[in-house]
């Protein structure tokens, strides 16, 4: 894949879109209810503000600056807002997955859950925990909302954008729940791909670019064909999710390389191992995958069961395929050159990465 350095330094951005982030927080701390337990705001304060690519603002900036919008405060805003959304869909998913690690720290089901056992309070720590994450979850949903409607553009842009905006928050929940209903389902490559798209993939890259189109008041035929570019990168994004989940190193990942395997996550990669598998390696498949007792030992054996069967060489085709498909189509669509490179930059990023 051809690197082209965008203009406008990304660390710069992320910085200004975490500065906006800070500051609308700061402004919920003078009206969190009187006797409302603090923990709750310190601990989304701190998991939003910690760690993180910023990739869906980013996306979202260059989706309005590729047709036109112009730098300035509003829009970092209103592109700030997704990662908001993102908590939200952060900490939930990790209550459905049971996934004890985020960012290299604990999960914010698992704070809650350690909290309640170390103060000895009466009930169930698990429960605690898991309650208290959906109501955490909940409200950066609805900070999300509140800080987007607040980003100071026209309510006619943000009434655009937001259209959007309504559109991808029904498609990330409706994909949770397909992702609940495929772990029971067949296991097939094509319901795990129907998965990473709508759970992950147009989340992450297309409908953040298309929000930044429409609110910058893109024409719809543009707005549709970022598509284009934005579903297949999205693919290749969730696909190297996938294989960090598995074969990354958890010390740059943040996350441990068991949760996906113990959890019997129904990935495209596991999909084409069963589907290569021989008849020991199906059954050694089926002892260890989705075994919540799995070990270290189980771990290394189920990765070499997916080297053996080519299916993790075969995601890395797939990845390569899908990222070459989605630059050929942002060299057709039209945007501002550079926007363009930014979103090459982007590209590369979110596929040649280690977390």
């Amino acid at each position: 894949m051809t690197v082209t350095v965008a203009p406008t330094d990304t660390g710069e951005l992320r910085a200004r879109f975490d500065a906006e982030l800070t500051a609308f927080l700061d402004r919920q701390d003078p009206d969190w209810p009187d006797g409302a337990p603090r923990g709750v705001f310190t601990t989304l304060h701190r998991f939003v503000l910690t760690g993180g690519k910023r990739l869906r603002p980013l996306f979202c900036y260059w989706g309005w600056r590729g047709v036109g919008g112009p730098d300035g405060t509003p829009i970092v805003i209103a592109a700030a807002a997704l990662e908001l959304f993102h908590a939200f869909a952060l900490i939930h998913d990790d209550i459905l997955d049971g996934s004890d690690r985020r960012r290299g720290q604990p999960s914010v089901h698992r704070i809650f859950a350690d909290l309640h056992a170390r103060s000895s309070w009466r009930g169930d720590p698990e429960a605690y925990g898991r309650n208290t994450a959906l109501l955490c979850g909940d409200l950066c949903a609805a900070w999300a909302d509140q800080m987007f409607h607040e980003c100071g553009l026209s309510t006619e842009a943000v009434h655009r954008g937001y259209g959007v905006f309504a559109l991808m928050r029904t498609e990330v929940i409706a994909g949770e729940y397909l992702d609940l209903v495929s772990a029971v389902g067949d296991g097939s490559v094509a319901s795990a791909l129907t998965v990473i798209r709508m759970k992950g993939a147009r989340y992450t890259v297309t409908r953040p670019l298309q929000i930044g189109a429409a609110l910058a008041g893109a024409p719809s035929e543009l707005v549709t064909a970022l598509a284009d570019f934005g579903d297949p990168l999205g693919d290749a994004f969730q696909l190297r999710d996938d294989v960090l989940g598995v074969f990354g190193d958890p010390a740059v990942t943040g996350k441990s390389v068991l949760d996906d395997l113990r959890e019997g996550k129904p990935t495209v990669m596991m999909a084409l191992a069963r589907d290569a598998a021989d008849r020991s390696q199906g059954a050694r498949l089926r002892e260890l995958f989705g075994n919540p007792d799995l070990d270290a030992a189980g771990a290394a054996e189920l990765r070499k069961i997916i080297e053996d069967t080519g299916a993790r060489a075969k995601i890395e085709q797939m990845i390569q395929v899908r990222a070459d498909a989605a630059l050929a189509a942002l060299d057709r669509t039209e945007l501002a050159e550079e926007s363009r490179a930014a979103l090459t930059a982007l590209a590369t990023q979110a596929i040649d990465r280690r977390n």
